[in-house]
C-alpha cells in the first residue's frame, strides 16, 4: 500500500480486509504465496572466476598476451614465462581489489527481528519474520524491532528510534493521528517502519508492507539500481591505456613492416616487434598505482579514515563538492544545554545564581521530574534529558536550608523520595512528577512550551510570583521563537504546590518557571574543516533528517550556510523540475527532512555539472547515496553495518575534519601517482626511441623481450613505489580541486616525459652504438645496462618538482634505498656468470662498465641543472 499514512485505520482495514482479530491462518498462507517472504531480495553477484577473468579484457594485456605467444612459437621460453607470469599477477591484483564483499543486503536483512508477535486465528502468536504478511495485527513493545511498515491502531507512550531510516538519533514519540498533506518520513508518527527500534511504550499495529515493498526494501532496491561510479583515475588510465595501446599497434605493425621490406625473416621481424610491444607497454603501472594507493591508505587510517575501495583514494584528491551529514560528523550527537531563561533574564550553566531561589527550583524541575542518568560519563535514557543532568553538573555549588554544600543528582534524587509521576506521552507532550519539598508537596512538570503554558496560571520571578498576563505569556513565547530560530531544542518548567493526587487530570494550575533551550553542538574541528575546505575549493552541503529551521542554524554556525544561500526541504526538493534543481543547486547549501530518493538526486545533479562528489552518512537510508557517490564515507561509531558496506571510505572519529585529512592524502597520493606514470613513461620511451632508431638503419635488435621485462617489472618498480612514498606539499589544500575532465595527459605533462625520455635514450644509443663496436651481444648488454641505470638515476629527478637539491632525501629515504636496490640487482645479472643465459647479457669490460655509468647518469645531471635554474627564478 502506499501513502497509508494519510489513510484512515478504516480504509486501511478496509483496503487489507483486516480485523480486529487479525487473519485467519488460511488467509495468511495464502497472502503468503501472493506476497512472498517479509525478506529482501538478493542480486545475483558475479563470480571470483568472473571478475578473475574479467581482467584480461584490457587491450595492453591483450597485446601483451599476444606477445607471449608469438615469444613461445619462436621457443623463447623465458620470456614467454615472464610475460605470463606478470598478467597472472596483475590479474589477481585486480580481482582482489574489486572483489568486495557485496554485504549491504545482508546487513539490511540483519536489521529485522528473527521472530514477530502476531494475531491468527484470534490469538496471539509468535511466528517467524519472514512470515510476517500484509494485514497481519502485529504487537510491539519496548526492545522489539520492527520486522514490518505498518499503522499504528493503539498505542500506549510508544517511542520509536528509526536513526536507520531517517539518520536522526533523537527518539520519536508516536502519536495516533490522521494527516490529509503529504509530509516526510520522519514526520509520520502515526506509521512505524521496518528496521526501527521500540525503545518505549508499546503498540498494536496493522501490518501493510512487507519485504521489498517497506521502505527499507525501497532503499535495497535503490541500492541495486545504484552502479558505483569509476574514480577520476580510473577513467584516465584507461583512455591514456587505451591510446596507447593503439599507438603501440601503430608503430609495431610499421616497424614489422619495414623489417619485412628489407627481407628480414617473417619470425625475426615478429620477434621485433614483440620486443617493442614489450618495451612500449608499462606492465607494472596497474600494480605500482594499486600499491601506492595501498601505501596511501595506511597513512590514511592512522588519521582514523579507513579506505576500503583502493581505487577511491586519489579520487578524494578531485572532490569539490562534500554532502555530509548534519548530527554526529558536523555536530557532536549529544545534546548540550544552551540558554536557560529564567526570572525574564537569560542565563548560562555556568552563570545561574545559586544562591537564588527561583534557579534551585528550575534545577530542582530539571534533575528529579527526570528518568535519565549519567553513568560514568555517559549518558542513559533520553539525549534530552541526560542533557539536563549534565547542565545540572556544571553548577559550582547548590544551597540546601542556607548550607551550600555539592550534591550530585543522584543524592539529589536519593534526598527527595518521588511520590507520583505521570510519564510522558505525544498526545500531552508533558512529564510530571511528585515530591515533598521543605514539606510542602510539590508537583514538577516539563514539557513543549505551548502546551505548558495554556496550563499555566502564574508565573515564578526573582521578586515573587505574579500572575500570568498575555503581555508575561508572550514575552515567554517571543523568547521561545527566539531560541528556536536559533536552531534550539526548547522545553518549558513550570511546577505547582498541593497535596492533591497527580494525574494528568490535575496536570493544571502551574507555576511557569523558565525555559531551557539545548541543541546537538557543532564540533569546534567542524568549524575549522568547512573553513579549510572553502580554502581547498571545495563546497560544503548539509544533508539532514532534521528539521530546516535547526539544519540551517547551526549550518550557520559551522559556516555551511551563508547570506544569499538557500535550504529547502525534501518536499521542496521533490517539487523543483530539474530544470530549476540545476539552477538553484549552487545556491542550496542545506537539505533538510530528505528521503533516500532526495540524497540519489543532489549527488547525481552536483555529478551532472561535472564535479567530483563526496557523500557522508552513518543510516540505511544514507546507504543508496554513499553508493552513488563518487566517494562515500559512512561513520565508524555510529554507522550502521549497512552504511559502512555501502562506503568507499570510513571515519573511525565519525569527525568531519578527518574528510579534510583525507582530501588532502588523496591530493598527494594522485600527484605521487602522477609523478611515478612520469617516471615510467618516460622511462618506457627512451626504450621505444632505442628500438625505433635500431630498426630505422637496419640494426640488431638492441634488447631481448625478457630484459625489457626485468626493467619494467623490478628495476622500474622501485623506484616507482619510492615516489609513491613521497610526503604531501604543505600547500596541498591551498590549491583548487583538480578538473576531472582533463586527466594528466595534458600538453606539459606529455612534453615533459617526452622530452625526459629523449634524454634517457641518447645516452642509451651512444653506449649502444659504442657496443657494436664490439659485436651485437655486447651492444645489446650495453644498451639494457644503461638504460637500466639511467631509469634508476631518474628516479630522483621524479619524485617532485624541485631539484633534488631541495628536496633531500630526509624527506624520503625509500627513493635511495631503491636506487641502491636496483643498483645491486643490475650487478648481479651483470657479474654473476649464472643469471647471463637467463637475461642475455655477456661479459663486459671495466672500460665499457664506466662508460655506461657515464651515459646513464648524464640525463640526469641535465634535468637537475634545468630544475635548479627554475629555482632561481
Amino acid at each position: 500500500m502506499k501513502d497509508v499514512y494519510l489513510k484512515t485505520k478504516g480504509e486501511i482495514e478496509k483496503a487489507l480486509d483486516s480485523s480486529p482479530q487479525g487473519l485467519t491462518t488460511t488467509e495468511a498462507n495464502s497472502r503468503f504465496q501472493k506476497f512472498g517472504p517479509n525478506a529482501l531480495e538478493e542480486t545475483k553477484k558475479q563470480t571470483t572466476l568472473q571478475v578473475f577473468l574479467s581482467q584480461f579484457k584490457d587491450l595492453m594485456v591483450i597485446i601483451l598476451i599476444i606477445a607471449a605467444l608469438i615469444s613461445a612459437s619462436m621457443g623463447d621460453a623465458e620470456s614467454t614465462i615472464v610475460i605470463l607470469v606478470v598478467l597472472i599477477l596483475n590479474a589477481v591484483l585486480g580481482t582482489i581489489q574489486h572483489i568486495k564483499a557485496e554485504k549491504s543486503l545482508a546487513s539490511l536483512r540483519s536489521l529485522s527481528s528473527p521472530s514477530a508477535k502476531v494475531l491468527r486465528d484470534g490469538q496471539l502468536i509468535e511466528i517467524p519474520s519472514t512470515q510476517v504478511v500484509p494485514g497481519d495485527i502485529m504487537n510491539i513493545e519496548a526492545g522489539d524491532m520492527v520486522v514490518a511498515d505498518g499503522r499504528i491502531l493503539d498505542l500506549y507512550s510508544l517511542q520509536v528510534n528509526e536513526s536507520s531510516l531517517t539518520g536522526e538519533s533523537t527518539n520519536v514519540d508516536k502519536a495516533d493521528v490522521e494527516f490529509d498533506h503529504e509530509i516526510p518520513l520522519g514526520d509520520r508518527l502515526n506509521m512505524v517502519y521496518s528496521g526501527s527500534l521500540v525503545t518505549y511504550g508499546r503498540a498494536t499495529i496493522l501490518v501493510t508492507n512487507t519485504g521489498m515493498e517497506t521502505e527499507i526494501g525501497k532503499i535495497a532496491s535503490l541500492m541495486n539500481a545504484t552502479k558505483e561510479k569509476r574514480t577520476p583515475l580510473q577513467m584516465t588510465l584507461d583512455d591514456f591505456s587505451s591510446k596507447l595501446a593503439i599507438v603501440i599497434m601503430i608503430i609495431c605493425a610499421i616497424i614489422f613492416g619495414m623489417q619485412i621490406v628489407r627481407g628480414q625473416p617473417l619470425m625475426d621481424a615478429l620477434l621485433f616487434a614483440v620486443a617493442l610491444a614489450v618495451a612500449a607497454i608499462p606492465e607494472a603501472l596497474s600494480s605500482i598505482v594499486t600499491i601506492v594507493q595501498a601505501m596511501g591508505t595506511q597513512r590514511m587510517a592512522k588519521e582514523n579514515a579507513i579506505i576500503k575501495n583502493l581505487a577511491a583514494v586519489e579520487s578524494l584528491g578531485s572532490v569539490s563538492v562534500i554532502c555530509s551529514d548534519k548530527t554526529g560528523t558536523l555536530t557532536q550527537n549529544k545534546m548540550t544545554v544552551e540558554d536557560i531563561y529564567v526570572g525574564d533574564e537569560t542565563y548560562t550553566s555556568k552563570t545561574l545564581d545559586l544562591h537564588n531561589q527561583l534557579h534551585r527550583y528550575l534545577l530542582y524541575d530539571a534533575v528529579l521530574n527526570n528518568d535519565s542518568s549519567l553513568v560514568d560519563g555517559k549518558g542513559i535514557g533520553d539525549p534530552t534529558e541526560y542533557a539536563l543532568l549534565e547542565m545540572y553538573r556544571k553548577v559550582p555549588g547548590i544551597q540546601v536550608d542556607e548550607d551550600t554544600i555539592s550534591l550530585t543528582e543522584n543524592q539529589l534524587r536519593d534526598a527527595l523520595e518521588r511520590m507520583e509521576e505521570v510519564p510522558f506521552d505525544s498526545d500531552r507532550k508533558l512529564m510530571s512528577t511528585q515530591y515533598k519539598i521543605h514539606g510542602i508537596t510539590t508537583t514538577f512538570t516539563k514539557g513543549a512550551v505551548d502546551v505548558l503554558l495554556d496550563r499555566c496560571q502564574s508565573i515564578r520571578l526573582d521578586d515573587g510570583i505574579h500572575p500570568m498576563t498575555p503581555a508575561r505569556k508572550q514575552k515567554i513565547l517571543d523568547k521561545n521563537q527566539e531560541f528556536s530560530a536559533s536552531g534550539l531544542r526548547v522545553l518549558a518548567f513550570a511546577y505547582k504546590e498541593g497535596d492533591e493526587s497527580l494525574s494528568k487530570d490535575t496536570e493544571y494550575g502551574f507555576t511557569f518557571l523558565g525555559l531551557i533551550s539545548e541543541m546537538d553542538p557543532p564540533r569546534q574541528e567542524s568549524i575549522d574543516a568547512v573553513t579549510q575546505a572553502k580554502k581547498a575549493g571545495i563546497r560544503t552541503i548539509m544533508i539532514t533528517g532534521d528539521h530546516k529551521v535547526t539544519a540551517t542554524a547551526i549550518a550557520r554556525r559551522i559556516g555551511i550556510f551563508e547570506d544569499g544561500d538557500l535550504a529547502v526541504t525534501g518536499l521542496e526538493l521533490d517539487a523543483m523540475s530539474e530544470a530549476e534543481l540545476d539552477q538553484n543547486i549552487e545556491k542550496i547549501s542545506v537539505y533538510a527532512r530528505v528521503s533516500p530518493e532526495n540524497k540519489i538526486r543532489i549527488v547525481e545533479a552536483w555529478q551532472k555539472k561535472g564535479r567530483i562528489v563526496s557523500m557522508t552518512g552513518d543510516g540505511v537510508n544514507d546507504a543508496p547515496a554513499l553508493k552513488k557517490a563518487d566517494i562515500g564515507v559512512a561513520m565508524g561509531i555510529t554507522g550502521t553495518e549497512v552504511s559502512k558496506d555501502a562506503a568507499s571510505m570510513i571515519l573511525a572519529d565519525d569527525n568531519f575534519a578527518t574528510i579534510i585529512k583525507a582530501v588532502a592524502n588523496g591530493r598527494t597520493i594522485y600527484e605521487n601517482i602522477k609523478n611515478a606514470i612520469l617516471y615510467l613513461l618516460s622511462g618506457n620511451l627512451s626504450a621505444i626511441i632505442t628500438v625505433v632508431y635500431a630498426s630505422i638503419f637496419a640494426l640488431p635488435v638492441p634488447f631481448k623481450a625478457v630484459q625489457l621485462l626485468f626493467i619494467n617489472l623490478v628495476t622500474d618498480s622501485l623506484p616507482a613505489l619510492a615516489i609513491g612514498m613521497e610526503p604531501g606539499a604543505k600547500d596541498i589544500l591551498d590549491r583548487k580541486p583538480r578538473d576531472p575532465k582533463a586527466g594528466f595527459m595534458d600538453q606539459p605533462f606529455i612534453q615533459k616525459f617526452s622530452l625526459q625520455g629523449a634524454l634517457i635514450a641518447i645516452g642509451v644509443i651512444f653506449a649502444y652504438q659504442m657496443g657494436l663496436q664490439t659485436n651485437p651481444n655486447v651492444a645489446c648488454t650495453m644498451a639494457f645496462s644503461t638504460l637500466t641505470l639511467a631509469r634508476l638515476f631518474h628516479g630522483f629527478n621524479c619524485r617532485n618538482e624541485h631539484s633534488i637539491f631541495r628536496l633531500g632525501f630526509k624527506r624520503n629515504w625509500y627513493s635511495l634505498y631503491a636506487f641502491l636496490l636496483g643498483v645491486c640487482f643490475l650487478s648481479l645479472i651483470l657479474f654473476v656468470p649464472s643469471l647471463h643465459n637467463l637475461f642475455s647479457v655477456t661479459p663486459l669490460t671495466m672500460q665499457q662498465i664506466v662508460s655506461i655509468g657515464g651515459l646513464a647518469i648524464l640525463p640526469t645531471i641535465i634535468i637537475q641543472l634545468g630544475k635548479i635554474i627554475r629555482e632561481q627564478k
